[in-house]
């Protein structure tokens, strides 16, 4: 009879990476209602001299997103960066071809970076640039208006707006997605890549430090996916810094055990993007290895948007309701697993973009002029976001397996561990995908000095289509496990089907 239990080894002497900090990244597009009534909305009663939601400052505060990528996605092809500066009663009025809706430009880049001011100094501008429908002229125009101190006459203009200080960003997107067909301005991989070149060059001859990141393929099922990668990669390895990777997972016609085992997918993207980024660097005899901008990722019910979208098409609304989707139990367990695939692989995903940041497949959900509320797959982030810091230890593991259509044979369990270098801490992530069965785990720790078990939390429920709603925004929280113990070197733990779990462990008595 084959073994139902679970089990790995830990040991500090084998490691995958350090987190970057990156890696708990958001996303902020000119989306539905990301910015307004979501993070922007005067005259809400909460709303601070700014027009912030403070009630949302809070919530995003507590989740503990550091980079947060603006203002597109999609919005960037028709983006003109100038429409979004300056007096906000001068700022004119533009449709946005992307999602067929009208762009007030009431919210722009100051009030961005006064936005991530307020969340903390975590919080960091990854700022997207138009080369859809413009290019390398407007992307150096926008840089010196953000970046240059002073004395020029872009710089001085920010400072005529009220902005003294430039904002510092470091880490720019050249681009995104230019190989969608529903790109305003896709590009062939030759174009863009020529495209990407001329644009790093020319910005790092402002600045050679900035941070630099090119566009992959918008998934792992475009039909150029690789060969795009190597294209573009090419003519731009030296220039620039990291490449991008998209994706999005749903439950597809009732297959539950398929989608619980989406992080399949997720980790075979990551890794084929490495193994082509590695094979343009060594045949280019570069020393410099490229890194991973996984600067869009969630739980996304597409095909229902699209059906939807199809029927009712939109007619230029501003700040429409647009990809609100709600998240259930299951779906939190499968961003749970998507997270921990981030953390298996922080060698080389340096930044990553939980897309979006409220109300738009977001974590964060809001009422126009009422409440706002954390939604099933905040918790995993949030935890994830202030635990997941540090080292994260080589996870091997035995597992039961169960068989999937999509993936083929897939373990029950996914699970990576992260160590504090600062307190010796260690926090196992740990996701059962079985749908109704416990799964015992054996953890056996070697070198480590944690002999406590400081807390078990876990996310799990009932009824797996259990959600918040603004009608009952608490329905689901996690709870804590019961039965974890850590003896003589070995942490045994039962993890409760359809699960997500967060287990430390600390020198504590």
């Amino acid at each position: 009879m084959p073994d139902s239990n679970a089990r790995f080894t830990l040991d500090p002497a084998f490691t995958v990476g350090e987190v970057n900090p990156r890696l708990f990244g958001s996303f902020v597009e000119h989306l539905g209602r990301c910015v307004y009534t979501g993070i922007f909305e005067p005259d809400h009663p909460s709303a601070d001299e700014a027009g912030l939601r403070t009630d949302v400052l809070e919530l995003v505060r507590e989740l503990g997103v550091t980079a947060v990528r603006y203002p597109g996605g999609n919005f960037v092809s028709g983006y003109r960066w100038e429409d979004s500066v300056g007096p906000v009663d001068e700022r004119p009025r533009r449709l946005d071809l992307a999602w067929r809706s009208t762009e007030t430009n009431r919210f722009g880049l100051s009030e961005f970076i006064a936005f991530l001011g307020k969340i903390g100094p975590q919080a960091e501008p990854m700022m997207a640039v138009n080369l859809g429908t413009r290019g390398v002229a407007e992307a150096l125009q926008l840089q010196e208006y953000a970046n240059h101190p002073a004395g020029t006459a872009l710089s001085d203009q920010r400072i005529a707006h009220g902005d003294k200080d430039p904002f510092g960003i470091r880490l720019w997107c050249l681009g995104n997605e230019m190989d969608g067909p529903w790109q305003t301005g896709h590009k062939t991989a030759e174009e863009y890549g020529r495209l990407a070149a001329e644009t790093a060059r020319a910005m790092r001859q402002i600045d050679p430090d900035l941070e630099l990141v090119a566009c992959g393929s918008s998934s792992q099922a475009m039909p150029t996916f690789a060969t795009w990668e190597a294209t573009v990669l090419q003519e731009a390895y030296d220039l620039v810094d990291h490449i991008s990777l998209h994706a999005y997972y749903e439950e597809i016609d009732g297959d539950r055990d398929s989608f619980l085992a989406s992080a399949v997918d997720m980790e075979s993207f990551i890794e084929n993007v490495v193994a082509t980024c590695d094979h343009v660097g060594a045949r280019l005899k570069s020393k410099k290895r490229i890194q991973l901008s996984f600067d869009e990722w969630n739980v996304w019910y597409q095909k229902r948007f699209e059906a939807e979208n199809t029927a009712n098409p939109l007619d230029w609304p501003e700040a429409p309701r647009l990809l609100e989707d709600n998240y259930s139990v299951t779906d939190a367990v499968v961003f749970g697993s998507l997270l921990i695939a981030l953390l298996r692989h922080a060698d080389r995903v340096t930044v990553a973009c939980l897309a979006q940041l409220v109300n738009v497949i977001a974590p964060i959900m809001t009422e126009p002029g009422g409440p706002a509320w954390r939604q099933t797959t905040f918790f995993p982030f949030a935890q994830a976001s202030r635990y997941g810091r540090g080292e994260v230890l080589d996870v091997r593991a035995d597992s039961p397996t169960y068989e999937t259509a999509a993936y083929g044979e897939v373990p029950l369990l996914h699970a990576t561990a992260v160590r504090d270098p600062h307190t010796g801490a260690v926090t196992v992530f740990a996701v059962n995908r079985s749908q109704s069965v416990p799964l015992p785990l054996q953890v056996a720790l070697t070198g480590l000095d944690v002999t406590h078990v400081e807390e078990h939390s876990v996310l799990s429920d009932a009824d797996p289509e259990a959600r918040n709603t603004l009608a009952e925004p608490e329905r689901v929280v996690p709870h804590a496990g019961e039965g974890a113990v850590l003896a003589d070197g070995v942490l045994d733990v039962t993890l409760e089907p359809l699960s997500w779990n967060v287990i430390r462990l600390t020198a504590g008595a």
